[in-house]
């Protein structure tokens, strides 16, 4: 079975496709890096969607996310960006954790798994 690596890079891959599964590394807001969540959960939701795209599928097709916060307390926040976005009855398996992500203008990371 072959590996596509998508956004590959010395360190790690934008994502990479085995089979009909699709993995995506956990992805930051560059562009509203230090902006509020609503603003980083936007964009790194559309950057998912992209990267969804280049490996052949899409959000209806995901089945786990996990999100870390830097604070709990933004949680409703990202929620309500997250529940715009979501495929209406196709929501997949999440896990939202507080964490100290890589730098400190980050304040949102998601990670996901998808179907083709």
């Amino acid at each position: 079975m072959t590996i596509q690596r998508i956004k590959s890079g010395p360190r790690m891959s934008g994502a990479v496709v085995h089979g009909d599964t699709v993995y995506l590394a956990g992805q930051v807001a560059n562009q509203s890096a230090g902006k509020s969540v609503t603003e980083q959960t936007q964009e790194i939701l559309s950057i998912i969607d992209s990267l969804l795209t280049e490996a052949g599928t899409d959000k209806s097709k995901l089945l786990m996310v996990n999100i870390w916060l830097t604070d709990m307390n933004t949680f409703q926040e990202m929620n309500a960006v997250w529940d715009a976005w979501v495929s209406a009855g196709n929501t997949p398996a999440r896990a939202t954790v507080e964490a100290k992500l890589a730098a400190p203008q980050f304040k949102v990371e998601i990670a996901v798994i998808a179907a083709k």
